[in-house]
């Protein structure tokens, strides 16, 4: 197998998206001259053009001749004409996860955080947290965070701190001596065959980190708990049933951010003040204290940083107002996800609450929102429109209206309305002056939502 180690000059095709971008960042900081590629200009281009980093819009191949190898995103299919360029020349390929999991072997320290929901705001949390503590930490987020402008900080080598994502296995190409996972949940059907499949992938994770190795553990999810229970590894637990850290006197703010007592193996060392809204960012953060005490942060920075965090990107985001109608957006796309989001959303003072929920997948929809849906019974309306395909084709087996008519089993709250532009039109009609609307799902929804406003 190709090795990043043996490469001079890197070119990476896909360079705009966020963890492609990190990736750029980290290899440059690293020696390597580092080129890339990518349909468009992102929010993340600007951080290569700060850095001198070169790239294309469009793959056109242009940066393509004179590489040592080739980092791939797994949104690039072999037809790609950059790859097929590479494969003419015999330049070497490296999928995305697999020269991240490269990367990690240069670290003293690597930190993976998993699960299936809330890994991107708990690698947010500890980015913020260390850089306050002047750790040097190199850090490596799957999402947008507004401090670091991007989605990595590059840091030093002795401690990596990165998101471990499921899909595809792909966390299995890391090396981390420390790991956490918040929970274990049936998402990404459309690759694992079942819950058990999923369980067993993260059992493979666990098996990676050396003997010496910890695991932090959410042992309020009881998948999570039962691996932490049969595992010989160093356990550390958090979560709100308790735990080594868990929190006290969780009290909601008119914002709907909690502040809570963190308490540490019994003994209370002081109140945290989050300035993101649910229950769930209360147990986000409980993980990231717990990472963040391993390595022997002072609480203080902790809470301060903490108090400082503001949600990344996508994670219920305000993203304006038409007519005294707040619209906000989140990323959550899985019955959990969406259930935390609006339990967060039902904390935010407002009248009426609007939910429009775009499914990404027709695997997602059939498996997961066409029987036994409560996940949206704090919404007073849910909008659904059609399914966005993501990567699957339409094969007609399942359509936006069975999800609404399961919906409306549990609930009766859902309406069909097949696009984004009747949604604009049914909300100008009947939201008023105070209420509020979220939108969630991963397809592209988050560029649909300006529509609203």
């Amino acid at each position: 197998m190709a090795h990043i180690d043996d490469a001079k000059r890197i070119h990476l095709i896909g360079i705009g998206g966020c963890s492609m971008n990190g990736l750029a960042l980290i290899l440059k900081s690293l020696g390597h001259e580092v080129t890339g590629s990518d349909r468009e200009r992102t929010q993340f281009t600007d951080a290569l053009d700060h850095e001198g980093i070169r790239y294309s819009i469009g793959h056109t191949g242009e940066y393509v001749d004179g590489a040592d190898l080739i980092v791939y995103s797994a949104a690039i299919k072999p037809d790609n004409p950059e790859r097929v360029l590479a494969r003419e020349k015999g330049i070497p390929e490296l999928e995305r996860s697999v020269a991240l999991g490269q990367i990690s072997e240069r670290y003293q320290e690597v930190v993976a955080i998993a699960g299936c929901h809330g890994k991107t705001t708990i690698t947010s949390m500890l980015a913020i947290i260390h850089a306050q503590a002047k750790t040097e930490a190199t850090i490596h987020v799957g999402g947008y965070v507004e401090f670091l402008e991007g989605g990595v900080h590059v840091g030093n080598r002795d401690l990596f701190i990165t998101e471990a994502c499921e899909y595809v296995e792909s966390f299995l190409t890391l090396k981390p001596t420390v790991a956490l996972i918040n929970n274990i949940d049936d998402d990404h059907l459309d690759y694992y065959e079942n819950i058990d499949a999923i369980v067993a992938a993260f059992e493979r994770f666990l098996a990676l980190l050396p003997e010496d190795g910890t695991l932090i553990a959410c042992t309020d999810d009881e998948r999570v708990k039962a691996l932490a229970d049969k595992s010989d590894l160093n356990i550390v637990t958090y979560g709100l049933k308790g735990g080594d850290y868990t929190a006290e006197n969780i009290v909601f703010d008119a914002r709907g951010n909690a502040g809570f007592s963190l308490v540490r193996r019994g003994e209370s060392l002081g109140t945290v003040q989050l300035s993101v809204p649910g229950m769930h960012n209360v147990v986000n953060a409980l993980g990231a204290i717990a990472v963040a005490d391993h390595f022997h942060v002072p609480f203080d920075v902790q809470a301060q940083a903490l108090h400082d965090f503001v949600n990344t990107r996508r994670r219920f985001e305000f993203y304006g107002e038409r007519n005294g109608v707040r619209v906000f957006h989140d990323y959550g796309h899985h019955p959990n996800e969406i259930r935390a989001t609006l339990d967060a959303a039902k904390r935010v003072p407002h009248n009426k609450l609007f939910c429009v929920f775009q499914c990404n997948s027709y695997t997602r929809a059939r498996t997961l929102f066409c029987d036994n849906v409560t996940c949206f019974t704090d919404a007073d309306t849910v909008l659904v429109p059609d399914i966005y395909p993501g990567r699957e084709k339409d094969t007609g087996i399942v359509h936006a209206r069975d999800m609404v008519k399961a919906i409306n089993e549990q609930s009766s709250n859902a309406i069909y309305i097949p696009t984004f532009e009747e949604i604009r039109l049914y909300l100008d009609e009947h939201a008023q002056e105070g209420d509020l609307v979220v939108t969630v799902g991963s397809g592209d929804v988050y560029r649909q939502t300006k529509k609203l406003l």
